[in-house]
């Protein structure tokens, strides 16, 4: 009784979450649940914003002494390639579709999935090593709290997965009012983390000797100006941590305000507010990108970045408390926490709310994937079981973090470079090309350097796709129609078939010459094998393949006279499918259910099994049989399949 209790809750529908990332327009309340766009940049900005919590030790180690020119070099980046990047992006998808969509639109049919599948898997990485790399650094930081370091040192695994499953229990409930929030956090974060910035400046400005054995350190480290840059080149790869807030800035676009004269087809608007929200987001991380690597490389001794140190994933709280004192820097340790803390929950939202857009479109995933809370369940468990493997190391994770987020800028800076490519933007596509080259040299570095993130991701994306082909398999059956539209010739076949007394008979025909003689045949081999008299109202039924990639289409329905024959011709995605569809719009505008007439096939099983879920083709007579079976379980309803020879 309480298994079932516990079922049934889990799979209750919920309202859709007003803040939620990518809440699909279709769905949403016009004009409401819209927001300025600098409040909608501290919702992204949670994520963004909170890996200043742990940046600036990553980079420490990643390049020693010359971290902040490996920073700058990370700025120059997201001003001069990322930024013009994503502004792109806001323009071509301003519904929340983000950069995925893009690409989706480049291909077509199986190819287009596939890859859509695979990209899945890259922010599924994202997103879960967000969300386990966030948690672990709030347990850093509680760790070397004084007040708690004694009570906590040796049990970082056990915290995490008690934030992990804190976080959890907050979408389990209900996650509302999230950017009032995030506001709130972000303000204060920002706040006091510019306040240990400037002390740190102002401290390496009244001791020049910090200055210059910092510039000593560099010597010994690269005799030349030119080595120091190579150097910063090369390690910029290991700080790309510090882009992972643009595709979420694209993906929230819905919850930002746009002009009133804004149309679904035009929110020019929004597209400028989200161009606003980019370049803010991106500027403000700049300079507290820049600043706090370079107080935290020039004030805090290397040795305490290695593990095990102070100050190792979470450099500007180490110097809070060495600056402020235990005081202030305990309220710097709880600011960094919770907002490390909210970051995984964005990351969450995004998850919840990026599977249901893609998976289910395809029919690649179960019905409860549509719901919060089995997939949260499912997102805390894998977090979990993530956060064990890694041993809640702020460091270990950064590989993997690091490749999900630049798949998705890769993909992205491809998908405008092509886009720009087809319109003629020659020049534009040039440049992008450009940007293009840049993050497949940082994805390529990355692999070489983590391979562990790669792994990761694939892993990600073979469950994906395991998940998909099974759900898409399971579901073939289901009616996949949205509705049934018949054109004003259509409509008079079927009105002065209705108005006869007997029942509508259709012959199933696959479209070959389409002269008289092919439906002269097939009509005598119809009835001949099936003993369809002449008297009986004879209609034939042809059905063209869109996109057989497609799971649930619109069908539309037109007719045409060849000779004496009456032929309707339909489009779908699959051809029982739309039959079924369309013999079950037809019962219900008349009094006696339609019948339907096929040949055998004469292929194999298995090729028609292949057929049918990759070409919506296939043994179309009882695939047509068991979809009308789902769909109408009365018996005395449901149209009937005939099958003869």
């Amino acid at each position: 009784m309480a298994a079932a209790r516990l079922k049934t809750w889990l799979l209750s529908q919920q309202e859709p979450e007003p803040e939620g990332f990518y809440e699909s327009e279709a769905e949403a309340r016009p004009h409401q649940h819209v927001h300025k766009w600098y409040r909608v940049m501290c919702l992204t900005g949670v994520d963004y914003f909170s890996t200043l919590g742990y940046q600036p030790g990553i980079a420490a180690l990643a390049a020693g002494a010359i971290a902040p020119f490996a920073t700058l070099v990370l700025v120059l980046v997201t001003l001069f390639a990322a930024l013009p990047m994503y502004r792109r992006v806001a323009e071509e998808s301003p519904h929340g579709d983000g950069s995925l969509s893009m690409l989706e639109r480049l291909l077509a049919y199986w190819p287009s999935k596939l890859l859509v599948l695979a990209l899945l898997g890259f922010v599924a990485t994202g997103f879960v090593i967000t969300i386990t790399l966030s948690s672990a650094d709030a347990t850093a930081h509680m760790v070397e709290n004084p007040f708690l370091h004694d009570a906590l040192q040796g049990r970082e695994v056990i915290v995490t997965l008690a934030l992990l499953l804190s976080l959890g229990a907050v979408f389990l409930k209900g996650f509302q009012d999230a950017i009032g929030i995030a506001v709130v956090l972000v303000v204060i974060y920002i706040g006091l983390s510019a306040v240990v910035v400037v002390d740190g400046l102002v401290e390496v400005v009244t001791h020049p000797d910090v200055f210059s054995d910092w510039r000593a350190a560099i010597r010994v480290e690269h005799d030349t100006t030119f080595a120091v840059i190579g150097a910063a080149l090369i390690a910029f790869p290991s700080l790309a941590l510090g882009l992972s807030g643009f595709e979420t800035g694209v993906v929230v676009m819905p919850l930002v305000e746009g002009d009133p004269a804004d149309t679904q087809e035009q929110p020019l608007g929004r597209i400028r507010n989200t161009k606003k929200l980019l370049a803010g987001a991106a500027l403000i991380m700049s300079v507290m990108l820049l600043g706090s690597s370079l107080v935290t490389t020039l004030l805090i001794p290397a040795d305490e970045f290695q593990e095990g140190g102070a100050a190792n994933g979470r450099a500007l709280a180490y110097l809070a408390h060495e600056s402020f004192g235990e005081g202030l820097g305990t309220l710097y340790d709880a600011s960094t926490i919770l907002i490390l803390w909210f970051a995984g929950a964005s990351a969450m939202a995004g998850l919840l709310n990026i599977v249901p857009r893609y998976l289910p479109r395809y029919g690649m995933a179960p019905d409860w994937a549509r719901l919060t809370r089995p997939l949260t369940v499912v997102f805390t468990v894998v977090a979990a079981v993530v956060t064990i493997l890694f041993d809640a190391d702020v460091d270990a994770q950064a590989g993997a973090y690091a490749t999900g987020v630049l798949a998705l800028m890769t993909s992205a800076a491809v998908a405008v470079t092509l886009t720009e490519w087809r319109r003629g933007r020659r020049g534009s596509a040039a440049f992008f090309g450009v940007v293009s080259l840049i993050f497949l040299y940082t994805i390529t570095v990355t692999i070489l350097d983590r391979p562990e993130g790669l792994l990761i991701a694939l892993i990600f994306v073979v469950m994906i796709v395991v998940v998909s082909v099974y759900s898409r398999v399971t579901r073939s059956t289901e009616l996949r129609v949205h509705e049934v539209v018949v054109d004003e010739g259509a409509q008079r076949v079927l009105d002065a078939s209705i108005a006869d007394p007997r029942p509508i008979r259709f012959i199933a025909n696959k479209r070959q010459a389409g002269d008289t003689e092919e439906y002269d045949v097939k009509l005598a081999d119809v009835s001949y094998d099936t003993h369809l008299g002449e008297r009986d109202d004879r209609v034939f039924l042809e059905v063209a393949v869109t996109d057989a990639s497609e799971f649930a289409t619109r069908v539309e329905v037109s007719a045409v006279d060849v000779g004496s024959h009456r032929v309707l011709r339909a489009t779908g995605s699959s051809v029982p499918n739309v039959i079924a569809a369309f013999l079950l719009h037809v019962r219900d505008l008349d009094t006696q259910v339609p019948h339907v007439y096929f040949d055998w096939s004469e292929r194999s099983p298995g090729d028609n099994v292949l057929r049918f879920l990759l070409a919506g083709e296939g043994d179309i007579p009882p695939l047509t049989h068991e979809i009308l079976r789902k769909a109408e379980p009365d018996e005395a309803r449901r149209p009937q399949v005939h099958v003869g020879g």
